[in-house]
């Protein structure tokens, strides 16, 4: 079995890793082609030419490349016509990738895009274009298949891979016992990696850090933070009260999420890591007023924090934009730092959002390899 896949971007790197690692488990001979980062390499891909080429963001990084980007659309399309896989499999990336599956149309390999695109937030039509695109999509989330299969395609959800990120495996005791916390209340607070994010969130994150300890001074707060960034948010948190305990790497991040009474977090993929930690959390997020009043005219969703929208209701308080502020922070923080009912809700209603997810059952880079099998095996998908 040979199976041609395509990653842009170092999370479509990620996926198509352990994609490779499950097909190889179920089908021990497969031989895999195409185009990948480092954690394609390490399950085996041998790239056709530096996934960094693709990897880039803006008008002013595309442009210069353009003329690459395209001579690599198509030497990419030439090779899966003379390779002929049984499968193609494109992850993300939709501005590289579905150029390459819209090109191999009729050619008799099923093309398969792995990551739906957000049009149950934003510009639904989407789901029409990539179905004249590709032949099959696997889900990351529970609720995206309705969104593609009136369209003709066989829209199937697999799981979140943040399901396989190791969360579960945090140890709160192994936390509080590093760090000499012993039972006082911790409370997380992730302000978001991007420069953007960081400039408007950590004036309001510390204002709103100050207040709580004014009202319960054993707090501690615990900033988990990457590592290329643990110089700047040491140094921007310098002169905040309490004396924040800044930390990176992945085992304390996931130890530091199991070990918190409460989190407050920048909006974004963490919710979904806070989630499957049973992690009670805040979220909070502010644009500049132009872009917020561009969103709340394209956004389509009630909610913008992921375990709110699978569950379809408030599970984790929204403060944005205007309420993004200490004042409404600290009245939703305050009830999870001071009374374990309200983090036992919280918990209780998560539990439900991880199993959405496809915590607890088959990886889903299986059940992603299990289907990308099946697909090869019904060819009256193929278009």
């Amino acid at each position: 079995m040979r199976v041609f896949l395509i990653a842009g971007e170092p999370s479509g790197d990620v996926l198509g890793g352990r994609l490779i690692t499950a097909l190889r488990h179920l089908v021990p001979h497969v031989t895999v082609d195409g185009v990948g980062g480092t954690q394609m390499a390490d399950a085996g891909l041998v790239s056709r030419f530096p996934m960094a080429e693709l990897s880039l963001m803006g008008v002013a990084e595309v442009l210069p490349h353009l003329p690459r980007l395209i001579r690599r659309i198509g030497e990419t399309a030439v090779a899966v016509r003379e390779t002929r896989p049984d499968v193609l499999v494109t992850i993300d990336a939709p501005a590289f990738t579905l150029r390459v599956a819209k090109r191999l149309a009729g050619i008799g390999v099923p093309r398969v895009h792995y990551v739906a695109p957000q049009v149950w937030a934003w510009r639904a039509g989407r789901a029409k274009h990539l179905a004249d695109a590709v032949d099959a999509l696997l889900c990351l989330l529970p609720f995206e298949p309705p969104w593609f299969t009136p369209h003709g395609l066989d829209a199937r959800f697999v799981g979140h891979p943040v399901v396989e990120a190791g969360i579960a495996a945090g140890d709160p005791h192994r936390f509080r016992a590093r760090h000499g916390l012993g039972e006082r209340p911790v409370l997380v607070v992730l302000p978001g990696s991007r420069r953007g994010e960081l400039r408007r969130h950590l004036p309001v994150f510390k204002a709103t850090v100050a207040d709580i300890l004014a009202a319960a001074p054993e707090v501690q707060v615990v900033i988990p933070t990457l590592a290329h960034l643990m110089g700047a948010i040491t140094a921007a948190t310098a002169d905040w009260p309490g004396s924040p305990l800044v930390v990176s790497g992945e085992q304390d991040k996931h130890d530091a999420f199991r070990a918190a009474d409460a989190a407050l977090a920048a909006s974004g993929t963490v919710a979904l890591e806070l989630a499957l930690a049973g992690c009670p959390s805040v979220i909070a997020y502010r644009v500049n007023p132009l872009t917020a009043a561009l969103a709340r005219r394209l956004l389509t969703t009630r909610y913008v924090s992921l375990p709110n929208i699978i569950a379809d209701r408030v599970i984790y308080p929204e403060c944005l934009q205007e309420r993004c502020a200490p004042g409404p922070l600290v009245a939703e923080l305050m009830p999870l730092l001071r009374e374990p009912s309200a983090r036992r809700a919280q918990r209780s209603a998560l539990a439900e959002v991880a199993t959405a997810l496809g915590d607890g059952g088959e990886a889903p880079s299986v059940r992603a390899g299990k289907a990308v099998l099946d697909i090869i095996a019904a060819g009256s998908l193929i278009r």
